[in-house]
């Protein structure tokens, strides 16, 4: 199979695992020109529930392997590693924009009527400094209450989006969200995404979801263009390659049900 080459401007996109799938959907929309490369490193997911030194160094690892490949620009698609590596990551290699991922919890209060927003996410991104500052900001402006979903992420990287564990999860992790009156909830994990619809049915029809993966992609335009110059020619689909430190089957099915364009899938090198 051919890979891009080190001269071929392609964007790298790395998560603890398939769910950062959903902010490379987003950035295919944005640039169908440009070539894709997508490391779920499901071997070590979750991130959200390792110590943020661990998921530095393997932040870094993936990194580097992008930028091996040709990447100038990285999306970190997931939230506890931009929290854990995008500093450093940004100090090692000047040469290379790096776009991270946050909750959005900006547009949340802007979109809410009644000043109650629930954010749904990973322990270890809801106890992030990072977070905790960005909270901060909109204490003033909302009630924001927060929903730890410990093994949500990881039943839904089993790729059946339907099982009852994960309906199981996503109705508990919201009762409290329907009890606080909530109207507007952060899907603050690159995961969520794919289970919207349990979400908005375990909520109700009067609440407003709000994810990240649209602003991300903007983002990745954005910094593609201060990196190239222009934009690729969107008339000519680049290949998009998905690379798994897990089981590559896995992430095939998935990515079939998932993505509306075609990939290959291969085992993440070393």
């Amino acid at each position: 199979m051919s890979l891009p080459s080190a001269s071929s401007p392609v964007v790298g996109v790395f998560d603890a695992g398939v769910g950062g799938l959903s902010v490379l959907r987003a950035i295919r929309r944005q640039l169908p020109g440009a070539g894709l490369l997508y490391v779920a490193d499901s071997g070590h997911a979750p991130y959200g529930e390792r110590e943020a030194a661990y998921v530095l160094e393997r932040s870094r690892r993936i990194s580097d392997f992008l930028r091996s490949q040709g990447a100038r620009v990285v999306v970190i698609a997931c939230n506890t590693a931009t929290v854990a590596a995008i500093k450093t990551l940004r100090e090692l290699s000047p040469d290379t924009a790096f776009v991270g991922v946050e909750p959005g919890l900006k547009p949340a209060v802007a979109l809410s009527r009644t000043g109650r927003v629930g954010v749904v996410a990973t322990t270890g991104t809801l106890k992030s400094e990072k977070f905790q500052a960005l909270l901060a900001t909109y204490r003033q402006q909302a009630e924001v209450h927060l929903q730890p979903c410990p093994g949500l992420a990881h039943a839904i990287e089993q790729g059946d989006l339907d099982s009852p564990q994960v309906r199981e999860l996503v109705q508990r992790y919201s009762s409290p969200l329907r009890e606080a009156g909530v109207d507007t909830v952060v899907l603050g994990c690159t995961h969520y995404p794919f289970v919207a619809p349990l979400f908005q049915a375990a909520l109700g029809p009067g609440v407003q979801l709000v994810d990240t993966a649209e602003p991300v992609a903007r983002q990745t335009v954005t910094q593609y263009l201060k990196m190239h110059g222009d934009l690729p020619d969107p008339a000519v689909p680049a290949p998009v390659h998905l690379y798994t430190s897990g089981d590559e089957a896995t992430l095939r099915q998935i990515a079939a049900q998932w993505l509306d364009f075609p990939v290959t899938v291969q085992a993440l090198p070393g």
